[in-house]
């Protein structure tokens, strides 16, 4: 299948539509393409009885990748999983009723029931996708990083962001996410503490199916924070595998140790307190991480360094 994303080469399209087109093309090779009205679309990779079902923007898939293909598509084409990816080319948090009908269409066709395994997966407002569609699949797995519960004003009052989309109706079908949770058999939710609007949400999710799983510090975009860590993917790839816990997201977590942006915010942070031994080890671990990279960084200089030549 990967042939077919190599001849119809994504990264080369010159527009939005025209990438949309290359992608209506490959899926009549390797599963299918569906519009949901004009600004969503649905895309299935078919591939073993592994699925993968995530939310993505399109802009943000021209954007952060060179190849410009979804990220459930470079996960599944390396595993040989299934994958559906719900395309959104505005933010309107797939609440426009061609995407419900789509789900209540897959619901009435058993579609999620030819699958062993069924992961929906996806970050803020498509976080808050990933865990309102999952009803449509009774006992699948969900892992939700930062996402929203609802922008229903009368239970999310305190939720000044997303105002455009505050006008869109969350209280019919596929409404309030953590109810829909009901059905998974198990989900995660990913989320910054220290980000109170993040963390307010995630309250809106606790239920007895629930893993809360806290990366305090890292911030508002948290998915973006795990990418640049390297630990996204593996998450992703946990979670699918039936192997994602609490120790074992804390073993990934150790990975920010390692991440420049992350210490930089650290020192910000710790300079804004009184806690001078705190600050020192921040600052040690910034160090260590600036001379290792440095020295990295050399070494592939003189790898790359040809010998001189003797005429």
């Amino acid at each position: 299948m990967k042939q077919y994303f190599e001849e119809i080469d994504l990264a080369t399209a010159g527009t939005e539509a025209e990438w949309l087109a290359r992608l209506d093309e490959i899926g009549d090779e390797v599963g299918a393409f569906t519009p949901l009205g004009a600004e969503h679309a649905a895309f299935f990779l078919d591939g073993n009885d592994t699925l993968l079902v995530c939310f993505e923007s399109v802009e943000s898939i021209r954007a952060d990748f060179p190849s410009q293909r979804p990220r459930a598509v470079q996960i599944a084409l390396r595993h040989g999983w299934s994958c559906l990816v719900i395309l959104a080319r505005k933010a309107r948090f797939y609440r426009d009723c061609e995407v419900l009908d789509f789900f209540d269409a897959q619901i009435d066709e058993s579609f999620f029931d030819s699958f062993r395994r069924v992961l929906f997966f996806g970050a803020g407002p498509h976080g808050y996708a990933a865990c309102t569609f999952s009803l449509a699949a009774p006992g699948a797995t969900v892992l939700a990083i930062g996402p929203q519960a609802t922008l229903d004003p009368e239970i999310a009052p305190w939720e000044p962001r997303f105002r455009s989309q505050r006008s869109l109706d969350f209280r019919s079908r596929f409404g309030f996410a953590p109810a829909m949770l009901d059905g998974a058999r198990t989900a995660f939710i990913v989320y910054d503490p220290s980000v109170p609007l993040d963390a307010m949400h995630a309250t809106l999710f606790r239920r007895p199916s629930v893993t809360m799983l806290r990366t305090p510090a890292l911030g508002h975009d948290t998915a973006a924070a795990l990418d640049r860590m390297g630990v996204l993917n593996t998450l992703i790839e946990a979670a699918m595998r039936g192997r994602l816990s609490a120790p074992r997201f804390a073993d990934m977590m150790r990975q920010r140790r390692k991440d420049a942006v992350y210490l930089k915010d650290l020192l910000k942070r710790v300079a804004r307190t009184d806690h001078p031994m705190l600050a020192m080890i921040a600052a040690q671990h910034a160090h260590a991480l600036v001379k290792d990279n440095a020295d990295l960084m050399e070494a592939d200089l003189a790898a790359d360094d040809l010998p001189d030549q003797t005429l």
